[in-house]
């Protein structure tokens, strides 16, 4: 079995002292090596441990020893207990900070605010273990101890791990909407692009005085015209 007694070496010295067991089986079940175990029985080893006995703490069965002792070869089982203990559920809350590292969370808080600010207070408050208040603080520059802080990792600092990190800011970006462009201006369709270009607009309007010239030169040269054969016909009556 992988999984052995609570107290490996106490069940051994009572094993030793209180069965006929083999020093392999008792070695076994105890995941100790034979040796360790020899030397216990020897008294030279675990030396002012007092044995624990494995029946009384429900990790063995009489029935089991028994059968153990009978047969040379048998590897004592490990009793399965009958009372299920109900696993805890971590309690949601900011992370506990040792207080050797407590001094360092605003410099850590920072950082997060420079560096990642698309991360909600929640999230700062799960990685560093500091509350909205403290957050806040430091984000207006109102902290008692501004002036003096500086901008830390908090990986670095053993505030958190960086895979913890790096999921908060992957959740942070995945709910972050799309960033718009502060010009406002979007890109043409391809066809738009990409289509001949019509004659502007504006040209319009330069070609009407110009067709207005030409019709005003073709009026005076006409008249010019018609000047000069009145003066021919004139010319020749004399």
């Amino acid at each position: 079995m992988s999984n052995g007694p609570l107290m490996p070496k106490a069940t051994a010295v009572w094993l030793v002292d209180n069965t006929s067991l083999s020093f392999e089986q008792i070695a076994d079940f105890c995941k100790l090596h034979p040796l360790e175990v020899k030397g216990i029985a020897d008294g030279e080893v675990a030396a002012g441990i007092k044995g624990l006995d494995p029946i009384v703490a429900g990790q063995l069965t009489r029935a089991e020893i028994e059968k153990a002792e009978r047969d040379r070869d048998y590897r004592l089982k490990l009793a399965v207990s009958s009372v299920r203990i109900p696993e805890q559920k971590r309690k949601k809350g900011p992370r506990y900070t040792p207080l050797s590292r407590r001094q360092d969370r605003p410099n850590a808080i920072l950082w997060l605010l420079r560096n990642h600010p698309e991360l909600k207070d929640a999230q700062i408050m799960r990685l560093v273990g500091t509350t909205k208040t403290t957050i806040q603080q430091i984000r207006e520059r109102t902290h008692w101890n501004a002036a003096s802080l500086a901008p830390m990792d908090p990986v670095t600092l053993g505030l958190c791990s960086q895979i913890d990190l790096d999921f908060e800011v992957a959740k942070a970006a995945k709910d972050r909407p799309a960033a718009v462009e502060e010009s406002g201006q979007t890109l043409l369709p391809a066809e738009v692009t990409t289509a001949k270009e019509p004659v502007a607009a504006p040209f319009a309007s330069l070609n009407a005085p110009r067709e207005e010239e030409e019709k005003i030169d073709a009026e005076s040269v006409f008249a010019k015209l018609k000047t000069v054969k009145r003066r021919d016909y004139e010319d020749d009556e004399e």
